[in-house]
């Protein structure tokens, strides 16, 4: 580990105005935003992709969902929020760009991931007619990208090596 990822490990030691540093209005203005103060990430975003999932799961049973998850498309963070109708939005936004470069590299990795995954399966439902390829594909597509949401929320919400090192030491 870098020595700039074991500041980010201790909030206190995080630069000033930044997500996770010391001041405790905008940690507590974060926090009623549902928006996690030491990472400045939000789990909404993961609604993107849990959509995508839940669309996916559907299409064995009912193909004729493949239509809807067709038109599902991909959306980056700053997208997503300034489309939803999620009240912070601003905020959200402002978090994720102020958010510790080392957590949103790694969190803006694995959404490509899902985004990537969930893009080519798209493709390849176009080129097929069959359901029980479209089936397949979803089946596929879905035991891929619901690890990768996992992981995308453990980061969200502050889980990593560096904060399991720092809570065994104090």
């Amino acid at each position: 580990m870098t020595a700039t990822g074991a500041q980010t490990a201790t909030p206190d030691r995080s630069a000033p105005g930044k997500v996770g540093g010391g001041d405790a209005a905008r940690a507590a203005q974060l926090r009623a935003a549902n928006i996690n103060p030491r990472t400045g990430l939000a789990t909404d975003y993961l609604n993107h992709f849990n959509e995508a999932v839940m669309l996916l799961e559907m299409i064995p049973d009912m193909p004729e969902c493949a239509e809807d998850f067709l038109g599902w498309q991909p959306l980056s963070y700053a997208e997503h929020f300034t489309a939803s109708n999620f009240k912070a939005r601003d905020l959200a936004i402002s978090a994720y760009n102020s958010a510790d470069p080392v957590i949103r590299a790694e969190f803006d990795n694995i959404t490509s991931a899902m985004t990537s995954i969930l893009t080519a399966v798209s493709d390849a439902m176009r080129d097929v007619k069959q359901n029980k390829t479209r089936a397949t594909l979803a089946e596929q597509a879905t035991g891929w990208v619901k690890p990768l949401v996992t992981l995308a929320g453990g980061i969200i919400n502050g889980g990593s090596e560096a904060d399991v090192d720092y809570i065994m030491t104090h």
